[in-house]
C-alpha cells in the first residue's frame, strides 16, 4: 500500500495557495509542518495515513513533471469531481480533460484532468455508479 505521493514545485508559496484550495474540496488538508525551514507541504485527510507531498527537489535542481506521471485523487460523487476541476481552473491550472464519464477505463469512471502551475498532471475521479454517489 502507499505511504505517500510526492510532486515537485519551484514555488512552494504558489503551490500552497493552489493545493490548499484545490484539495480541501475533496477533504484533504495541509498538515502541520513543525520544521520551520522545511521545503515541503503535506496534505492528508483526517485520520488518513497516505500523504500527498509537494516539495522543492532535494538536489536543489528545478522541479520537473514526469512524462506519463499522474496523481489521481478519489472523490465520493460526481459533483466533487466537477468542483475539483472548476477550482483548479480558477486557480490557474491547465485543462487536461473536463469532467466526464470515461468508459474506456470502466463504465462508471467519472474523472477530470488538469495540470498544476508546475506542470504536474492531476486527476480527480469518482468510481461509483451515478446512482450510488452521495
Amino acid at each position: 500500500m502507499l505511504s505517500h505521493v510526492m510532486v515537485g514545485s519551484n514555488n512552494l508559496a504558489r503551490a500552497g495557495e493552489f493545493y490548499d484550495s484545490l484539495l480541501s474540496c475533496i477533504g484533504l488538508y495541509r498538515q502541520d509542518n513543525d520544521d520551520g525551514d522545511a521545503q515541503w507541504l503535506c496534505y492528508a485527510a483526517p485520520q488518513e495515513r497516505i500523504l500527498f507531498i509537494v516539495c522543492t527537489p532535494y538536489d536543489q535542481g528545478p522541479a520537473t513533471h514526469g512524462n506519463g506521471t499522474l496523481v489521481a485523487f478519489s472523490a465520493h460523487g460526481h459533483e466533487l469531481v466537477d468542483q475539483f476541476h472548476a477550482i483548479g481552473m480558477a486557480l490557474g491550472a491547465t485543462d487536461e480533460g473536463s469532467p466526464a464519464i470515461r468508459s474506456q477505463y470502466h463504465d462508471y469512471f467519472y474523472g477530470a484532468y488538469l495540470r498544476d502551475p508546475d506542470g504536474n498532471k492531476l486527476c480527480c475521479v469518482c468510481h461509483d455508479h451515478f446512482e450510488n454517489c452521495p
